[in-house]
Protein backbone atom coordinates (compact mmCIF):
# COMPACT_ATOMS: atom_id res chain seq x y z
CA UNK A 1 0.00 0.00 0.00
CA UNK A 2 1.56 3.76 -1.16
CA UNK A 3 1.63 6.10 1.55
CA UNK A 4 -0.49 8.32 -0.04
CA UNK A 5 -3.62 7.74 1.39
CA UNK A 6 -6.57 9.77 0.92
CA UNK A 7 -9.45 7.91 2.61
CA UNK A 8 -9.55 6.08 5.93
CA UNK A 9 -11.87 4.18 7.67
CA UNK A 10 -11.16 3.67 11.28
CA UNK A 11 -13.18 1.38 13.88
CA UNK A 12 -16.69 2.65 11.42
CA UNK A 13 -19.65 1.47 13.00
CA UNK A 14 -22.97 2.60 11.27
CA UNK A 15 -26.14 1.98 13.06
CA UNK A 16 -30.07 2.17 11.15
CA UNK A 17 -31.55 2.38 14.09
CA UNK A 18 -30.66 -0.41 16.50
CA UNK A 19 -29.38 -2.93 13.38
CA UNK A 20 -25.59 -2.41 13.24
CA UNK A 21 -25.57 -2.40 9.44
CA UNK A 22 -21.21 -2.04 9.36
CA UNK A 23 -19.26 -3.53 12.05
CA UNK A 24 -15.45 -1.92 12.68
CA UNK A 25 -14.17 -1.12 9.45
CA UNK A 26 -10.71 -0.28 9.21
CA UNK A 27 -10.08 0.35 5.39
CA UNK A 28 -7.31 2.80 3.70
CA UNK A 29 -7.92 3.96 0.15
CA UNK A 30 -4.68 5.29 -1.76
CA UNK A 31 -4.80 8.37 -3.84
CA UNK A 32 -5.42 8.22 -7.98
CA UNK A 33 -6.44 4.59 -7.47
CA UNK A 34 -9.76 2.94 -7.99
CA UNK A 35 -10.99 0.97 -5.15
CA UNK A 36 -13.92 -1.55 -5.37
CA UNK A 37 -15.92 -2.56 -2.97
CA UNK A 38 -18.02 -6.28 -3.87
CA UNK A 39 -20.10 -8.60 -1.73
CA UNK A 40 -23.40 -9.64 -1.79
CA UNK A 41 -26.48 -7.86 -1.70
CA UNK A 42 -27.45 -6.04 1.74
CA UNK A 43 -23.51 -6.66 2.54
CA UNK A 44 -23.26 -2.89 3.51
CA UNK A 45 -21.53 -1.89 0.25
CA UNK A 46 -23.95 0.92 -0.70
CA UNK A 47 -24.01 2.23 3.32
CA UNK A 48 -20.67 2.51 3.22
CA UNK A 49 -19.73 4.24 0.21
CA UNK A 50 -22.43 6.70 1.69
CA UNK A 51 -20.36 7.15 4.77
CA UNK A 52 -17.34 8.59 2.72
CA UNK A 53 -19.54 11.84 1.70
CA UNK A 54 -22.25 11.91 4.49
CA UNK A 55 -25.46 10.90 2.51
CA UNK A 56 -26.58 8.83 4.98
CA UNK A 57 -26.94 11.99 7.14
CA UNK A 58 -30.30 12.52 5.57
CA UNK A 59 -31.53 9.08 6.13
CA UNK A 60 -33.40 9.63 9.67
CA UNK A 61 -32.20 7.15 12.81
CA UNK A 62 -28.92 6.78 11.32
CA UNK A 63 -25.66 6.72 13.35
CA UNK A 64 -22.14 7.04 13.10
CA UNK A 65 -19.20 5.94 15.21
CA UNK A 66 -15.40 5.57 14.58
CA UNK A 67 -14.01 7.63 11.94
CA UNK A 68 -14.08 8.81 8.12
CA UNK A 69 -10.46 10.61 7.37
CA UNK A 70 -9.97 12.22 3.91
CA UNK A 71 -6.87 14.34 3.87
CA UNK A 72 -6.24 13.85 7.27
CA UNK A 73 -9.35 15.51 8.51
CA UNK A 74 -12.25 13.25 9.93
CA UNK A 75 -15.19 13.63 8.00
CA UNK A 76 -17.41 13.46 10.83
CA UNK A 77 -16.13 16.25 12.84
CA UNK A 78 -18.90 18.97 13.89
CA UNK A 79 -16.08 21.63 12.34
CA UNK A 80 -17.10 19.91 9.08
CA UNK A 81 -18.98 22.14 6.49
CA UNK A 82 -21.20 19.46 4.47
CA UNK A 83 -22.03 21.11 1.73
CA UNK A 84 -18.17 21.39 0.78
CA UNK A 85 -17.08 18.08 1.81
CA UNK A 86 -20.04 16.86 -0.62
CA UNK A 87 -18.38 19.34 -3.42
CA UNK A 88 -15.31 17.47 -2.93
CA UNK A 89 -16.22 14.00 -2.67
CA UNK A 90 -18.73 13.50 -5.59
CA UNK A 91 -21.44 10.95 -6.33
CA UNK A 92 -22.22 9.09 -9.43
CA UNK A 93 -25.50 6.39 -8.16
CA UNK A 94 -26.89 3.39 -9.72
CA UNK A 95 -29.74 4.94 -12.18
CA UNK A 96 -28.39 7.97 -13.92
CA UNK A 97 -30.31 10.96 -11.94
CA UNK A 98 -30.07 14.03 -14.80
CA UNK A 99 -32.20 17.13 -13.72
CA UNK A 100 -35.20 17.98 -16.17
CA UNK A 101 -32.90 20.37 -17.91
CA UNK A 102 -30.88 20.58 -20.97
CA UNK A 103 -27.55 18.93 -21.18
CA UNK A 104 -25.56 22.11 -20.61
CA UNK A 105 -27.42 22.98 -17.31
CA UNK A 106 -27.16 20.21 -15.86
CA UNK A 107 -22.94 20.95 -15.65
CA UNK A 108 -23.89 24.30 -14.95
CA UNK A 109 -26.06 23.92 -12.05
CA UNK A 110 -23.49 23.27 -9.66
CA UNK A 111 -20.98 25.52 -10.99
CA UNK A 112 -23.62 28.55 -10.65
CA UNK A 113 -24.32 27.26 -7.42
CA UNK A 114 -21.06 27.37 -6.59
CA UNK A 115 -20.77 30.75 -7.26
CA UNK A 116 -19.36 30.84 -10.51
CA UNK A 117 -20.42 33.76 -12.37
CA UNK A 118 -18.27 33.87 -15.54
CA UNK A 119 -20.62 32.95 -18.65
CA UNK A 120 -17.45 32.49 -20.46
CA UNK A 121 -15.68 30.27 -17.31
CA UNK A 122 -18.86 27.96 -17.54
CA UNK A 123 -18.96 27.37 -20.96
CA UNK A 124 -15.57 26.13 -20.84
CA UNK A 125 -16.02 23.99 -17.41
CA UNK A 126 -18.94 22.61 -18.99
CA UNK A 127 -17.05 21.49 -22.20
CA UNK A 128 -14.12 20.45 -20.03
CA UNK A 129 -15.96 17.96 -17.92
CA UNK A 130 -18.01 16.62 -20.97
CA UNK A 131 -15.02 16.05 -22.48
CA UNK A 132 -13.27 14.18 -19.20
CA UNK A 133 -16.34 12.36 -19.12
CA UNK A 134 -15.85 10.84 -22.69
CA UNK A 135 -19.75 12.16 -24.00
CA UNK A 136 -18.55 16.17 -25.90
CA UNK A 137 -18.00 13.93 -29.35
CA UNK A 138 -21.60 12.87 -28.91
CA UNK A 139 -23.64 15.78 -27.46
CA UNK A 140 -21.83 18.77 -28.72
CA UNK A 141 -24.41 19.77 -30.93
CA UNK A 142 -27.34 19.26 -28.79
CA UNK A 143 -25.81 21.06 -25.50
CA UNK A 144 -29.58 23.00 -25.07
CA UNK A 145 -31.25 19.23 -25.38
CA UNK A 146 -33.02 17.55 -22.76
CA UNK A 147 -30.79 15.76 -20.85
CA UNK A 148 -33.80 12.96 -21.23
CA UNK A 149 -33.49 13.06 -24.77
CA UNK A 150 -30.12 10.96 -24.23
CA UNK A 151 -29.75 7.47 -23.62
CA UNK A 152 -29.21 5.12 -20.41
CA UNK A 153 -25.30 5.35 -20.76
CA UNK A 154 -25.24 8.55 -22.24
CA UNK A 155 -27.37 9.68 -19.35
CA UNK A 156 -24.83 7.94 -16.66
CA UNK A 157 -21.91 9.65 -18.27
CA UNK A 158 -23.86 13.43 -18.37
CA UNK A 159 -24.20 12.89 -14.38
CA UNK A 160 -20.28 11.86 -13.85
CA UNK A 161 -19.59 15.03 -16.12
CA UNK A 162 -21.73 16.83 -13.43
CA UNK A 163 -19.94 15.24 -10.69
CA UNK A 164 -16.43 16.55 -12.60
CA UNK A 165 -17.62 20.24 -13.28
CA UNK A 166 -17.58 20.85 -9.74
CA UNK A 167 -13.63 19.76 -9.44
CA UNK A 168 -14.02 16.98 -6.91
CA UNK A 169 -11.01 14.96 -5.36
CA UNK A 170 -12.63 12.09 -4.86
CA UNK A 171 -15.70 10.42 -6.93
CA UNK A 172 -17.97 7.67 -5.35
CA UNK A 173 -19.50 4.99 -7.93
CA UNK A 174 -22.69 3.33 -6.36
CA UNK A 175 -22.76 0.16 -9.09
CA UNK A 176 -22.96 2.74 -11.50
CA UNK A 177 -23.02 0.23 -14.95
CA UNK A 178 -26.19 -1.90 -13.18
CA UNK A 179 -28.97 0.09 -15.06
CA UNK A 180 -27.23 0.42 -18.59
CA UNK A 181 -26.07 -1.72 -21.46
CA UNK A 182 -23.19 -3.55 -21.94
CA UNK A 183 -21.51 -1.18 -24.23
CA UNK A 184 -22.55 2.03 -22.40
CA UNK A 185 -20.79 -0.04 -19.57
CA UNK A 186 -17.43 -0.98 -21.34
CA UNK A 187 -17.43 3.13 -21.84
CA UNK A 188 -17.92 3.79 -17.98
CA UNK A 189 -15.24 1.43 -16.94
CA UNK A 190 -12.74 2.72 -19.87
CA UNK A 191 -13.86 6.24 -18.47
CA UNK A 192 -13.19 5.17 -14.44
CA UNK A 193 -9.68 4.24 -15.96
CA UNK A 194 -9.09 7.34 -16.99
CA UNK A 195 -10.41 9.47 -14.13
CA UNK A 196 -8.12 8.36 -11.80
CA UNK A 197 -5.35 9.86 -13.23
CA UNK A 198 -6.62 12.82 -11.15
CA UNK A 199 -9.25 11.79 -8.90
CA UNK A 200 -9.49 9.42 -6.68
CA UNK A 201 -12.35 6.55 -7.35
CA UNK A 202 -14.10 4.31 -4.89
CA UNK A 203 -16.94 2.04 -7.01
CA UNK A 204 -19.39 -0.15 -5.37
CA UNK A 205 -20.10 -3.15 -8.06
CA UNK A 206 -22.11 -6.54 -7.55
CA UNK A 207 -19.77 -7.52 -10.61
CA UNK A 208 -16.78 -9.26 -10.02
CA UNK A 209 -15.52 -9.29 -13.32
CA UNK A 210 -16.01 -5.59 -13.71
CA UNK A 211 -14.36 -5.35 -9.79
CA UNK A 212 -11.21 -7.30 -11.45
CA UNK A 213 -11.33 -5.21 -14.77
CA UNK A 214 -11.26 -1.56 -13.29
CA UNK A 215 -9.96 -1.58 -9.85
CA UNK A 216 -6.15 -1.21 -8.50
CA UNK A 217 -7.73 -2.18 -4.86
CA UNK A 218 -10.81 -4.61 -3.78
CA UNK A 219 -12.50 -4.77 -0.67
CA UNK A 220 -14.87 -7.73 0.04
CA UNK A 221 -17.73 -7.19 2.52
CA UNK A 222 -20.28 -9.19 4.31
CA UNK A 223 -22.45 -8.92 6.80
CA UNK A 224 -21.34 -5.49 7.50
CA UNK A 225 -17.96 -6.85 7.91
CA UNK A 226 -14.62 -6.24 6.10
CA UNK A 227 -13.61 -9.72 5.38
CA UNK A 228 -10.79 -9.20 3.16
CA UNK A 229 -9.19 -5.89 1.23
CA UNK A 230 -5.50 -6.05 -0.57
CA UNK A 231 -4.51 -5.79 -3.90
CA UNK A 232 -7.00 -6.65 -6.71
CA UNK A 233 -5.04 -9.28 -8.73
CA UNK A 234 -4.22 -10.74 -5.41
CA UNK A 235 -7.81 -10.60 -3.98
CA UNK A 236 -8.65 -12.26 -6.95
CA UNK A 237 -6.27 -15.26 -7.64
CA UNK A 238 -5.06 -15.74 -3.68
CA UNK A 239 -7.47 -14.78 -1.14
CA UNK A 240 -5.75 -15.06 2.21
CA UNK A 241 -10.17 -15.43 3.50
CA UNK A 242 -11.86 -18.85 2.61
CA UNK A 243 -15.00 -16.55 2.49
CA UNK A 244 -13.49 -14.67 -0.29
CA UNK A 245 -12.43 -17.98 -2.18
CA UNK A 246 -15.76 -19.08 -2.04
Amino acid sequence: MENNVKIQAKGLNFYYGNKLALKNIDLVAPGNKVTALIGPSGCGKSTFIRTLNRMNDVIPNTRVEGEVIIDGVNIYSPKVDVVELRRRVGMVFQKPNPFPKSIFDNIAYGLRINGMKDKRKVEQTVEKSLKEAALWDEVKDRLRDNAFSLSGGQQQRLCIARSLAVEPEVILFDEPCSAIDPIATAKIEDLIQKLKRSYTVVIVTHNMQQAARVSDYTAFLMLGELIEYGETPRIFTNPKNKLTED
